[in-house]
Order: structure tokens, then sequence, then C-alpha cells
């Protein structure tokens, strides 16, 4: 059993989903930091000073003015800011995720384009020969053309 656990773990698909999503999880950190890191606090700052982490709405009785206060007295909050952070996240990462996939499948359709051939067999001979050449060089013999 640990001999087919083995084969079916060493399996390419299998190593290169799990490297995927281990390349797919470091990235969405990488994307989480740039949104509420550098992103946000400009569009913030734009939007009169506005830091969406901290945008909420207080649903408790509990007087409140910052989300770490109300988080601290156990109140009852609707964290809208921190939704919208994470919707640009999504966004970020599915729009880098449809340009892999459209750059993917630009590769492979060129793949599947094979190109003309340049050469043809001489009836006569079997040698390969230019498709132009009215003459085969190997055995001399006449071509009709192609």
């Amino acid at each position: 059993m640990l001999k087919e656990f083995k084969e079916f773990a060493m399996r390419g698909n299998v190593l290169d989903m799990a490297i995927g999503i281990i390349i797919g999880a470091a990235f969405g950190k990488i994307v989480s930091s740039f949104v509420s890191d550098i992103l946000m606090p400009p569009v913030g700052l734009v939007l009169g000073r506005v830091n969406f982490a901290d945008l909420f709405i207080n649903l408790s009785d509990k007087p409140v003015t910052t989300l770490a206060e109300a988080k601290a007295a156990g109140a009852a909050t609707i964290n809208y800011g921190v939704f919208l952070n994470t919707v640009i996240d999504f966004v970020i990462v599915a729009f880098v995720v449809f340009l892999l996939v459209r750059q993917i499948n630009k590769l492979k359709r060129q793949e599947e384009v094979a190109p003309a051939p340049a050469s043809r067999e001489c009836p006569q001979c079997a040698m390969m020969i230019p498709l132009k050449a009215r003459r085969c060089p190997q055995c001399t013999s006449d071509l009709k053309a192609a």
C-alpha cells in the first residue's frame, strides 16, 4: 500500500498541483499585502484619509470608534472595509490567473498549428528532397511538380 501511495504521489500531475497550490498561496499573500499596504492607503488618502480596514458598522449598543475597540469590547460588527480589501485581493488574483491561462492557451494554439513540410520524398529513391526540386539530387530522376 505504501508503494502504491508513493507512485500516486510521485505522478507528475499530483506534484504539479501541489507546487501550484504552494505558489498560489504565496502569491495570494503577496497580493493581500499589496492591496492592504500599498494600494489602499493612497486610495484612502484620496478619499479623505479613510483606512478601509477600519470601516465597520456597529451592531451593538456599545459605543466604539474603531474596529480594534469593537473587537476588544466584543461588539458585533459588520466589517465591510476588510471585505472590500478581500474583494480587491480576489479581483487582482483572478485577473492574474486569467492572464496566465490566456497566455498558456495562446501557446497551446501555436503548438497545434504544425508548420507546412519543407521537403518531400523522392518516389524513386525515397530520399527527402526540397519541395521545389524538379530533379532528385540523389538519384537524378526527373520529378513532376508537386
